[in-house]
């Protein structure tokens, strides 16, 4: 056995204690009435916002590597409506090359002051170009330069090379306006399933699937 610091199962006394709170937070059984889980995850979205201390649109990102291994690291999701859900980075970064070997992902939101989850899979398109300055646009102007200045997930000598190319180009753009780098875009996962689970005493967690079928979607309750 490991001597981290790794909680150990809640025993019945805790889960008696939390169960009044979890029942207040997750126990509306109209989660599996709905008919669609894009309006549901917008609505789990807002209520992330109001509680999680960072980044309530934080998602772990997978996608599958050259080796055919997956590869996981957390993004930020920038947008989502009835098309799908959209995030940016750099094209020619690890993430970036994957997913255009592989069009494909599986996002991960966990928020854990709500003790709710949602899992997200489905094929990935880049969005449009008007879409990628939009956003791009709305960034900090050090984010802009930043995105000028990063090879990113290219080896570096030392954080002072860094510093170095971002000096550069804040130099370079100095009293103009930071453009969108060609290499800078977006991407948007259009969701084939996602799952909502919400954590209930005793591991009895609730969970409910949506696979998209044709036009709409079928919702199915699944066992903890």
């Amino acid at each position: 056995m490991t001597d981290a610091a790794i909680p150990s199962s809640p025993t019945r006394e805790e889960y008696a204690r939390d169960y009044a709170a979890a029942l207040a937070a997750n126990g509306d059984e109209t989660l599996f009435e709905q008919a669609e889980p894009i309006g549901l995850f917008i609505e789990w979205l807002a209520q992330a916002g109001r509680h999680e201390a960072n980044d309530p649109n934080a998602m772990a990102l997978s996608t599958i590597g050259e080796d055919g291994l997956p590869d996981s690291r957390m993004v930020l999701l920038k947008d989502v409506d009835d098309r799908g859900l959209a995030f940016y980075s750099n094209r020619e970064s690890a993430k970036g090359l994957q997913l255009e070997a592989h069009p494909v992902a599986a996002l991960l939101f966990h928020w854990k002051t709500l003790r709710r989850q949602v899992r997200v899979r489905g094929r990935v398109e880049p969005v449009s170009v008007a879409e990628a300055d939009a956003y791009f646009a709305s960034r900090a102007r050090e984010s802009r330069i930043g995105a000028w200045a990063s090879d990113q997930s290219r080896p570096v000598s030392d954080r002072a090379a860094l510093e170095q190319a971002v000096a550069r180009e804040t130099a370079r753009f100095e009293g103009a306006d930071v453009p969108r780098p060609e290499r800078w875009i977006g991407w948007r996962v259009i969701p084939r399933s996602v799952e909502f689970w919400r954590d209930r005493p005793f591991r009895l967690h609730d969970r409910v699937r949506f696979d998209r079928t044709g036009g709409g979607w079928t919702g199915t309750r699944l066992q903890p």
